[in-house]
């Protein structure tokens, strides 16, 4: 008996052993959990707990999703295209390495006292002078649009 009052007490607070207090207690959140007595701890087995909910999505429609051997099939057939497979490998792994290699830099500037912050100061910075560079105002935004486009041209060869 003891054991539910002070549960009840945690969950609801004073008013719900206390009908005086109850519209105190009603203006305090009920989420959290409130001491039984000034000298008693509140203990974790008080605390109230929440419910796990689980989710799960399903679909009705299944003609747009694929099945394994779709899409084993698919990748198969992708390799099979692929002419120069050993430079597709080097390029492949290359690019692992890299990915890599970029993640250890960033964790090692990332642990240096101050640089992060001093970094993040640099590129509010220079977005503040693209923002007022190239946005801002109408015929910056029409230079900036031509510049990509010179650009997109120069990639593609067209140029």
């Amino acid at each position: 008996m003891a054991a539910a009052t002070a549960y009840t007490v945690a969950l609801l607070g004073a008013g719900a052993r206390f009908p005086a207090t109850a519209g105190a207690a009603a203006a305090r959140s009920a989420l959290l959990p409130r001491r039984a007595g000034a000298l008693q701890p509140l203990r974790l087995h008080d605390a109230p707990r929440l419910s796990l909910l689980r989710a799960r999505a399903a679909s009705d429609d299944t003609s747009t999703s694929a099945s394994g051997d779709e899409l084993v099939a698919d990748l198969k057939g992708k390799w099979d295209a692929i002419e120069d497979k050993p430079t597709f490998l080097l390029y492949s792994g290359g690019a692992v390495v890299a990915l890599w290699l970029t993640t250890v830099v960033v964790g090692a500037v990332n642990s240096v006292l101050l640089l992060p912050k001093i970094l993040e100061l640099v590129g509010l910075g220079y977005t503040g002078w693209f923002v007022y560079r190239y946005l801002l105002f109408k015929d910056s935004r029409k230079e900036l649009a031509s510049d990509i486009e010179t650009l997109k041209k120069k990639i593609a060869g067209t140029e």
